[in-house]
Formats: C-alpha cells, sequence, structure tokens
C-alpha cells in the first residue's frame, strides 16, 4: 500500500497548474495500491475552491468518486494520539503528523508528498518520498 498527500492529489485535478506536475501526480494517482485519508480529500477540496475556483457541484462529484475508487481512511482517535508522538519525535507539523499517523495506520510503505523531507523514514515503517524533485 502506497498512501498520497493532499498535494498529490491537487496536482491531479488542477488542470491550470503545473503540467509536469500534474501528469506525474496523475501516474501516481492510476496505483492500484494507493490511499488516502478523509484529511486528504478535505484538503484537495479546499485548495480547489480556493485555488482553482472549483464548483460545490464539481466538489461533491470529486468526493463521491475519490471515495468510490480508492482506500480512504477516517481520521481515529488513535492517529490524533500517534501524531502528537511523531511530532515530538520528528517535528512534524500538525497536519503534517496527522497524515503520516493514517499512513502508518494503513501499513503504507511509501508516503508521497512535496511538503515533506523526501527519504525520511518514519518509525522503520514509511519512506516519504517527493515525486517532483528530479532524479539521476
Amino acid at each position: 500500500m502506497n498512501f498520497a498527500d493532499s498535494n498529490i492529489l491537487f496536482y491531479c485535478y488542477d488542470r491550470a497548474g503545473d503540467t509536469r506536475k500534474r501528469a506525474i501526480a496523475l501516474s501516481i494517482a492510476e496505483q492500484s495500491d494507493l490511499c488516502f485519508s478523509s484529511q486528504v480529500i478535505n484538503e484537495v477540496a479546499l485548495n480547489l475552491k480556493r485555488k482553482a475556483a472549483a464548483s460545490e457541484d464539481y466538489l461533491q462529484r470529486l468526493v463521491n468518486r475519490l471515495y468510490d475508487d480508492y482506500v480512504v481512511l477516517e481520521i481515529l482517535r488513535e492517529d490524533i494520539i500517534v501524531a502528537s508522538e511523531l511530532r515530538l519525535e520528528y517535528k512534524l507539523s500538525y497536519w503534517d503528523s496527522l497524515i503520516v499517523a493514517t499512513a502508518l495506520r494503513a501499513n503504507a510503505q511509501v508516503l508521497y508528498s512535496e511538503d515533506m523531507q523526501d527519504g525520511l523514514t518514519i518509525r522503520g515503517r514509511i519512506t516519504i518520498r517527493n515525486p517532483f524533485l528530479m532524479r539521476a
């Protein structure tokens, strides 16, 4: 299982944005083992509303499609507690730590994120990868 942060999904649906990032994000979204949390869906919807002027009708259809097509994990109490521990252990932001905590619960091996430290391995179980970095 792999986990996507909100910026990955945002690039999939922001048609006016960076075409290179969109192509990379779409290739990640095609993975059959991709999952994310309800938090990620909320952040994507908020950013599409703010940055891409998405309509409420479009956002409702998108939310339904994401729940139909992917494994979506709801945020649990244990995720919030683990996120607190991760903030202390790794100095992550509140929202990033909640995404990582949920990805850990999903037993994800890779967490795709543009915002977190590329290559960081959390608790020996999940590695953060920024797919937009140019690699040799």
